[in-house]
């Protein structure tokens, strides 16, 4: 057990470390956009949120190489051709999947227009999106990279270039929205600029990464990156497809729960976005907790030892919902101390938004062990190549129970944005409680290998 915990939270730390900065890489050009009004600051959150959403999903779809990875280096600790293999069809899926994405994101003012937007915010997303659509590939080129480092042993450079990425994004906003250091005052295609430089630059330091360490290079990654292996492609594809789904279905209902607080008022969505924004912070951890469990357990997959399967799994639960629960004793005695992170608490101004946002992060505070639970539990699912039954899980868990059960409290038995946020729990809870049966239930299902 000792030796499990030791590995895993040297996969880990630097993992949840890249989680919690690339929050900050996300956000940055909402923050410097905010100054310039309020249509721009509106195009600058949707444009930011469509090009984020369209990202992660690529990005889960890229992810399947990291079990497939794992369990090559279980079965064969010098496994350099099969790894190679490996990374090289996650590249070229990464390029393939966002072909069709740039169309979409060419075409966000039709969308956004279609979506009853208002005119001229839809108009300058539009053009922003035109901008930011180029840094789809280096960002998912960049995503597997870091997932293909990761699995080799070298998770500290996730934390290193997504530190780097983070300062690139603050400095080229700084310079290029405003004007500074002799740079035009481009606005919000500045910003649109900025982006496109940021994932480029985490791209390009991967490449060196991957190029110049000693322990990742005899690998040789990039050698005969032109070849085909079609079946490793769409076995990547088979795996993939339901993580991206997956990780869509989680996002899209809180996203759901946003447009739900909409249509009760404008007070409720300003507290349910800081107390989103909270919990997102913290459930980083268990995320980068299930990234490098994924990693851990598909070792022990691919090396066919059950024994380690199940340390790798326990540890990985014990260790992620652990974390959660001081997170959730942090924000039910401390729930001022984290709103006051992001709007002034004691302002009488504020008052009915910091009323709403403690209501609501008394509730996330109950649901922070289950969603720890199944975020680790989907991660070493994902170490056994389970992703498909997941993935159903997802969509019946966070769909039907969770938003039904939102619609349900907050509008038939009227308890407003405190329902929606009880529907939240309630999804996650079933798909925690799904997921640990699964896992629970391995060997019944046929889940371990011969």
């Amino acid at each position: 057990m000792g030796g499990e915990l030791r590995a895993l939270l040297w996969l880990a730390g630097p993992l949840v470390g890249a989680n919690l900065l690339q929050m900050g890489v996300a956000g940055v050009d909402v923050i410097f956009v905010a100054r310039l009004g309020t249509v721009e600051f509106a195009a600058a959150t949707l444009g930011v949120f469509m090009f984020n959403v369209i990202m992660f999903a690529l990005i889960g779809l890229t992810s399947a190489a990291a079990p497939i990875i794992a369990a090559e280096l279980g079965r064969r600790a010098h496994a350099v051709r099969e790894v190679r293999r490996s990374f090289r069809m996650a590249l070229w899926l990464a390029i393939l999947g966002a072909l069709p994405f740039l169309i979409v994101l060419a075409h966000g003012e039709t969308l956004l227009l279609a979506a009853g937007q208002d005119p001229a915010v839809a108009r300058r997303a539009g053009a922003f999106l035109d901008i930011t659509l180029f840094a789809l590939v280096p960002g998912i080129a960049a995503a597997v990279m870091r997932t293909t480092a990761a699995a080799l042993g070298r998770p500290g450079w996730a934390f290193l270039v997504t530190g780097l990425a983070l300062l690139t994004a603050i400095l080229g906003n700084w310079c290029l929205v405003f004007g500074n250091a002799g740079f035009p005052a481009l606005g919000l295609e500045g910003s649109g600029i900025a982006t496109v430089v940021t994932m480029t630059v985490m791209m390009l330091c991967y490449v060196a990464i991957l190029l110049r360490d000693r322990g990742l290079r005899r690998y040789r990654l990039f050698g005969r990156w032109w070849r085909t292996e079609w079946p490793r492609f769409f076995e990547i594809v088979r795996l993939g497809v339901p993580i991206a789904l997956t990780w869509t279905f989680e996002g899209a209902l809180f996203g759901g729960a946003a447009i739900l607080m909409g249509l009760i008022g404008v007070a409720e969505v300003a507290a349910h976005a800081i107390a989103l924004n909270i919990a997102a912070v913290a459930f980083q951890v268990p995320f980068g907790v299930a990234q490098a469990a994924t990693i851990r357990v598909g070792m022990a997959y691919g090396a066919r030892d059950h024994l380690w399967i199940s340390r790798a799994g326990r540890v990985a639960l014990i260790v992620g919902i652990g974390f959660m629960v001081v997170t959730a004793t942090s924000i039910w005695t401390l729930p001022r101390l984290f709103i006051s992170a992001y709007i002034d608490a004691d302002a009488p101004a504020n008052a009915v938004v910091v009323g709403l946002a403690l209501q609501y992060l008394a509730v996330a505070a109950l649901f922070q062990l289950v969603d720890g639970a199944q975020a680790v539990a989907a991660g070493i699912l994902r170490g056994v190549q389970d992703t498909r039954i997941p993935m159903l899980i997802a969509a019946f868990g966070y769909w039907v129970i969770g938003f039904g059960t939102a619609i349900l409290l907050g509008f038939t038995f009227g308890l407003q944005g405190v329902g929606i946020w009880l529907g939240l729990g309630a999804g996650l809870l079933a798909v925690s409680a799904l997921l640990l049966w699964r896992w629970s239930a391995r060997g019944r299902l046929g889940l371990l290998p011969n």
